[in-house]
């Protein structure tokens, strides 16, 4: 009877043993199998706002930076450019950019497609098929169309837009270039990818 009684507490001795040891093992391989679900350091950085320093800036000049790997581009334009954003009004397919809300913030659903009038700031890829339009900021015309005035030119399947982004009537992409958030965090200093409300 005493040897029953010993191997009973032996038994369940070695079963709370092995069900400490296998909850021990269970809980450190799903440590670090939770671990890599979270985003590493670079795909946080990838989604990181990018500070862009536009001192150096020139007006007519066009400066690129890279923000979650699209190409964004910011144009400080000048008064003449200005004028020729208002004169291609009646060319271009959405004026306003009211068409796709996704493709401009609310604070950039103006003629310009800006916080403020002097600086674009627009991501680089077509709407169309995703390729990437080439400036021609020169208000002269080109084969590719007669009445020219200057944007964006995207020679695969020949989509045009004005120097505020928007895309002409009847051309292959279907909206304007799109304005990523973002805010001035001084006259010297641009934030791309956060706006005011922290987006």
């Amino acid at each position: 009877m005493a040897d029953k009684e010993l191997d009973a507490g032996k038994r369940r001795f070695l079963i709370a043993a092995t069900s400490v040891a296998g909850g021990v093992a269970a809980g450190a391989t799903a440590v670090p199998f939770v671990g890599s679900m979270l985003p590493s350091e670079r795909a946080k950085a990838a989604g990181a706002p990018v500070e862009a320093d536009i001192s150096n800036l020139a007006p007519g000049e066009l400066m690129r930076v890279e923000w979650r790997g699209k190409p964004v581009w910011i144009v400080r334009r000048t008064k003449e450019m200005l004028e020729l954003v208002k004169e291609s009004d009646p060319k271009v397919a959405d004026p306003t950019s009211q068409r796709n809300p996704d493709y401009t913030p609310p604070y950039a659903r103006n003629e310009f497609r800006s916080i403020k009038p002097e600086y674009l700031v627009v991501v680089g890829i077509c709407t169309h098929l995703g390729c990437s339009p080439v400036d021609k900021f020169k208000a002269e015309p080109e084969p590719f169309a007669p009445d020219w005035k200057g944007g964006f030119y995207c020679p695969c399947h020949g989509s045009l837009f004005d120097l505020a982004g928007r895309v002409y009537k009847n051309k292959p992409a279907p909206d304007n270039l799109p304005v990523p958030p973002h805010t001035f965090l001084s006259d010297n200093k641009i934030l791309i990818g956060e706006d005011q409300k922290g987006a």
